[in-house]
């Protein structure tokens, strides 16, 4: 094919340069933050989705958990809920993009001369503040019910990092679902088909020794269970931490070069 055929918007996104490309994402990621700035509804999920979680498990079943222990409850499944909190938040990426298309913004895109993987790679620094602002009121608020974080500031930092590594993985899943299915409910019905058997099939909200054989084996290699392992590690200062931070990099890594090209593909395919 050669340049003649291609339209004005294709033509500058083959002469487009990293530095073109990171000022496209600079000004895409302002305009996603500047739309939840204009729509705070749009962040509730993630203000108060950790609270909500927090205070269900802990005063609901932190009585019938740890032999009947809920401050050691507290210790055992709020750093795990971390994890759970950055991929729920990342499966609702998915929703917001099918949205854009329904509604003619990508339409916008299509006629301008920007990289379009930047389209994709703002969502994604956009869903990143978005990470940071919900793990920040969850850890508060599980101070101020009486967590104990047992090691330092580095470990934390290093627990929200994994989390945020982990959960802006299956971003990727989530976008490529958002561009593949016809509706943002279809979106929301398949997410929750990924999410619950991720979520409840995991360490994060029970030790996995008291379930089923044929269950733990999946728990086994969930990686959502290594990463509430290896978050509670790094809050608590105990258990191995090496291990399940190296699963759930591994996890981050293969799913992010897998599913990235086909988002980023699917993506060009349909703008």
């Amino acid at each position: 094919m050669t340049t003649a055929t291609l339209s004005p918007a294709r033509v500058e996104d083959t002469r487009i340069g990293v530095a073109g490309t990171l000022r496209h994402i600079g000004a895409l990621t302002r305009r996603n933050l500047m739309r939840i700035k204009a729509d705070p509804e749009s962040m509730f999920d993630a203000v108060l989705m950790p609270i909500i979680f927090t205070v269900l498990f802990v005063y609901v079943f932190g009585g019938a958990m740890m032999a009947g222990d809920p401050d050691r409850y507290k210790q055992y499944m709020i750093p795990g809920l971390m994890g759970q909190t950055g991929l729920t938040l990342a499966m609702a990426v998915g929703t917001g993009l099918n949205s854009d298309f329904q509604t003619g913004v990508m339409d916008r895109f299509r006629t301008l001369p920007i990289g379009r993987a930047s389209v994709l790679l703002s969502k994604i620094m956009a869903e990143i503040c978005r990470a940071l602002v919900s793990f920040a009121i969850m850890i508060v608020f599980a101070l101020c019910i009486g967590m104990e974080i047992k090691t330092g500031p580095l470990e934390v930092l290093a627990a929200i990092g994994l989390s945020l590594a982990f959960g802006m993985s299956i971003v990727w899943i989530s976008m490529l679902l958002g561009m593949s299915l016809r509706s943002a409910q279809a979106v929301q019905g398949v997410s929750m088909l990924v999410l619950m058997p991720m979520q409840f099939g995991s360490s994060i909200f029970a030790p996995t020794d008291t379930m089923p054989g044929w269950l733990q084996s999946f728990t086994k290699v969930n990686p959502l269970s290594a990463l509430a392992d290896a978050c509670r590690a790094l809050f608590n200062g105990e258990g191995a931490v090496a291990h399940p931070v190296l699963i759930v990099l591994g996890w981050s890594i293969g799913i992010t070069a897998v599913f990235a090209p086909l988002a980023v593909a699917r993506f060009r395919k349909r703008t």
